[in-house]
């Protein structure tokens, strides 16, 4: 075949197999225009999931009549005028491939008015061809109509799903734009219904309001709020406590300036954040605002826009996976109720309710030996009897003292949970997911505060990697040996490892070492040896921690409430598993059917 320009028509249609898959992608497309047009105001009506009608209306500022024709030409935009402009790209939009894309494969009408016309005015397109402008009734702002989707490309209109199964595609957009844009009224029909409304929120009230209707109650009620400023970068939005976890990573938005994108290294960071106190298997919540210079964010790597590349992703990452930790290390037994839209409320001292002297026997382990098990550096309290140590410990009795988050110890059910008393309520805790918590923080601090020490190796590993894995390891040779790994270069593919970190001496090196530079290679930074690390260290502390079955007496009880409450993220253990449960007065209530 010879060279040959292709036809303009048959160019928009190759475009649009990038642009253009199913209903949801012309929704996101038209709704990004919306909100560049700077609409308050945007109303998606569908017939058939999208497949028969997509019709798209705002209130933005509206297309001049001269400039309707242009704007369904390929890449004709408003957007950007030069390479400047795209590197610093803060407009959804920016290469003007949709409407032309959309128009070649479905019957595209565009109705707009702008504010210096006197009317709307309108233009169709069909197989390429754009219509004359046409009056239309139409108040200021724009509408596109898009129908019949893929009607001239049969093989893939084959493609499409049924009709619940696109809508659903397109709610879940819409959701995401409501989660990204509080100031825009979003709402959504089909086949002539109102099926979801999110009206404009401006306030904490109304925004609340937005987050439960787009997440549900649930997540709202476990939201952390995060708010955190490192030089250019800044975080803000809400992560869910970890005992809201879900089966899929299905309540996961992250938006890069006001942009909803998918992104590894952001996906990491929030992994390595949640990697001790999320059950296996389970995925955490969350809709997080990253806030990045525009001339340091790449937003120009991706046809459909829902990924981006960060200049410096290290800085990025670490900004991400610090602030999440933080927060998650502050939402432990310091937090009680829920509170619906912002995060954990801490639990506020109350004065306590008179109730009988807590008693059970002091047949288990004495304070000072459950102490050491977990502070082997501190002398525990001295004392001999329940008596003498619960001496030492506030009472709930006692009208002057406050009552802390987790209460004070009632009895021991069964020897496996603690019942306990604080304002609120009842509090359950699993006495041996609670100490192993404790355990294990303690065992991560010293291991921390002491550093990595390193075991020579009397024999040294020949680890065998790809030329590039290898150059990898020499460029990053310094940072490895902070992690313990010490090793010369024997070859153009191989490594000979002669230290490693005393704590995984009896580990797979090699492996270990292929694992760290698969994740430099992925990500620019490992946290392997720290991971592999504190896997060691959470066994130890399972190991360490008191037993189920073991009765322990009162004072032995609230020195555990008392640790949890001073340590982080106590509330899961090292597995995932929560510690401790909330029962309130209203709850306990209802059980028994009081006040009915």
């Amino acid at each position: 075949m010879t060279i040959q320009q292709l036809p303009d028509h048959l160019v928009n249609q190759i475009a649009a197999g990038e642009v253009v898959e199913r209903p949801v992608s012309v929704v996101k497309e038209l709704v990004e225009n919306a909100l560049d047009a700077g609409a308050q105001s945007v109303v998606v009506s569908l017939e058939q999931g999208g497949k028969d009608l997509i019709r798209v209306t705002d209130d933005g500022v509206g297309i001049p009549v001269a400039e309707l024709a242009l704007a369904l030409q390929r890449h004709a935009t408003s957007k950007i005028t030069s390479l400047d402009d795209l590197e610093q790209v803060e407009t959804m939009g920016f290469r003007g491939e949709a409407l032309p894309s959309i128009a070649s494969v479905a019957r595209l009408d565009l109705a707009s008015r702008h504010a210096d016309d006197p009317h709307a005015w309108s233009v169709r397109v069909r197989q390429g061809t754009i219509s004359e402008p046409e009056p239309h009734a139409l108040q200021q702002g724009t509408r596109v109509e898009v129908a019949d989707l893929f009607y001239n490309t049969p093989a893939r209109r084959k493609f499409l799903r049924a009709e619940r199964t696109e809508f659903n595609h397109v709610d879940g957009v819409l959701r995401r734009f409501a989660l990204g844009r509080f100031d825009v009224t979003f709402v959504l029909e089909h086949n002539g219904r109102v099926v979801a409304r999110y009206d404009a929120a401006d306030d904490e009230t109304s925004r609340e309001r937005r987050l439960r209707a787009a997440l549900g109650d649930e997540f709202t009620a476990h939201a952390l709020s995060i708010d955190e400023q490192r030089g250019d970068l800044s975080l803000g939005g809400w992560v869910a406590e970890p005992r809201f976890n879900r089966a899929q990573a299905d309540r996961q938005f992250l938006f890069v300036n006001g942009r909803a994108v998918r992104d590894r290294i952001a996906a990491h960071a929030v992994r390595q954040a949640f990697q001790d106190v999320l059950f296996h298997g389970r995925h955490p919540a969350f809709v997080l605002y990253l806030g990045v210079p525009p001339s340091l964010v790449d937003v120009n790597v991706h046809p459909q826009k829902t990924e981006v590349r960060f200049r410096d992703g290290r800085a990025v990452h670490d900004f991400l996976f610090s602030s999440l930790h933080r927060a998650l290390a502050d939402s432990g037994t310091g937090a009680g109720a829920p509170r619906p839209g912002g995060g954990i409320e801490a639990l506020r001292p109350a004065a306590p309710q008179h109730q009988r002297e807590p008693s059970q026997g002091g047949m288990g382990l004495p304070l000072a030996q459950v102490a050491a098990l977990y502070r082997p550096a501190e002398p525990g309290p001295a004392t001999e009897t329940t008596q003498a140590a619960t001496a030492t410990l506030p009472h709930p009795e006692d009208s002057d003292s406050e009552i802390p988050p987790l209460g004070f110890a009632l009895a021991q059910l069964h020897g496996i949970y603690i019942l306990s008393q604080n304002a609120h309520g009842l509090v359950l805790t699993d006495m041996h997911a609670a100490h192993e918590r404790i355990t294990y923080e303690g065992l991560k601090s010293r291991f921390e505060g002491e550093g990595i020490r390193t075991q020579r190796l009397l024999v040294p590993v020949s680890v065998h990697i790809s030329e590039a894995e290898a150059d990898l390891a020499e460029e990053h040779a310094d940072s490895l040996a902070e992690f313990g790994l010490v090793f010369d270069r024997a070859g153009p593919d191989s490594l000979l490892l002669r230290e490693v970190p005393a704590l995984l001496a009896g580990a797979d090196a090699a492996g270990l070492v292929r694992d760290v530079l698969s994740d430099l290679a992925r990500h620019g930074r490992s946290d392997r040896v720290r991971q592999e690390a504190n896997e060691l260290l959470s066994t130890m502390a399972c190991h360490g921690s008191v037993r189920a079955h073991r009765i322990l007496n009162v004072a032995e009880m609230n020195a555990l409430l008392r640790d949890m409450e001073r340590t982080e993220r106590s509330g899961h253990c090292n597995h995932g598993r929560p510690t401790w449960v909330q029962l309130d007065m209203a709850s306990l209530d209802r059980l028994f059917l009081r006040g009915r």
